[in-house]
């Protein structure tokens, strides 16, 4: 029997249960696969919480790195032995073992471990369509990430560095602050005793930035508009804080001709050639050194709660993962 982390009903951190369950034979087209690590995101806790409803009782997590141990009799393109990460498919990842649909997984480079595998695949593939798919960065960009010290934060501040743009950035202490500024962000802000959309105009001089990316949500929306510039795009691609309220349209066309759009990473990545190619550009960008994943929390499998509690409550920096 293997071990997996499921719930019955949405709630706190408690509703996690380790659970011992019965792993079959891949169908024709998934693959079996045996996990060495997972990842822990923030929207596993909105499934945990009903935000995003799930069909009771489910397993949980997106996101994982192991080898195929099996495969389906359709599948063309992976073997058991391969070295696999994945982002995305059905919920399931806080698991020793499991099946998922073949068409979802990614071979894992060999110079990346396992670990590496778990952490980067949906915050990098997140940074990867926010920065190159939904707003293209440029060099001489001014760009503002939320919760720059944070598992997304951290990829998008080193990657739009590396682009050449000006990197400005929100945490929520002068701890992430340092961790932020050691990644790439030129400026990072402490929201809790300064105001960002003052910031962001002092330092670009009055103009704004050429793009917002912005996963907190309800607490810096408005003000998130208020930084950009004329004809700047507002990226809306999370709520830790909690759903934003309708707004009225008419509002983009006073403070600018402003874009807003809510991009998420499975409709970026629906197709599997996108997929492949999205996630090529992510290995790409950290085997030549630019961007670094920081894997700076790990937890045991039957640790799931404490882990979500630890990402809830914004104690974490960089990514955190189970160890499987």
């Amino acid at each position: 029997m293997l071990h997996a982390i499921r719930f019955h009903q949405t709630g706190g951190p408690e509703v996690l249960k380790c659970e011992q369950l019965t792993v079959g034979e891949p169908g024709p087209l998934e693959a079996r696969v045996r996990q060495h690590a997972a990842g822990v995101n923030f929207i596993d806790i909105y499934h945990r919480t009903g935000s995003y409803p799930v069909a009771l009782p489910s397993g949980i997590g997106l996101e994982g790195a192991g080898v195929v141990e099996a495969a389906g009799a359709e599948v063309t393109d992976l073997r058991p032995g391969d070295r696999i990460a994945y982002a995305g498919g059905p919920l399931g990842g806080y698991a020793e073992s499991r099946l998922i649909p073949a068409d979802r997984l990614v071979r894992l480079p060999d110079e990346l471990s396992f670990e590496q595998g778990a952490a980067m695949m949906l915050q990098g593939l997140t940074a990867q369509y926010l920065l190159r798919r939904t707003y293209r960065v440029q060099s001489g960009d001014a760009i503002l990430i939320h919760a720059a010290a944070g598992g997304v934060g951290l990829i998008v501040c080193q990657w739009a560095k590396a682009l050449g743009a000006t990197v400005i950035g929100t945490v929520g202490s002068d701890a992430k602050a340092a961790v932020a500024r050691a990644h790439g962000c030129d400026y990072p802000i402490v929201y809790t005793r300064e105001s960002f959309a003052k910031s962001v105009k002092e330092i670009t001089g009055g103009a704004g930035v050429s793009v917002v990316y912005d996963s907190v949500g309800k607490d810096t929306f408005m003000d998130s508009l208020s930084s950009l510039r004329p004809l700047g795009m507002m990226v809306l691609f999370g709520a830790a804080s909690g759903p934003v309220p309708p707004l009225d349209l008419g509002l983009l066309a006073k403070m600018g001709s402003l874009y807003v759009t809510r991009p998420t990473l499975f409709t970026h990545a629906a197709k599997r050639g996108d997929l492949v190619g999205m996630a090529n550009e992510l290995f790409e960008v950290v085997l030549s050194g630019k961007v670094k994943i920081e894997v700076n929390h790990r937890y045991a499998l039957k640790e799931a709660a404490r882990a979500q509690t630890d990402l809830e409550a914004r104690k974490t920096t960089g990514s955190a993962i189970l160890l499987i």
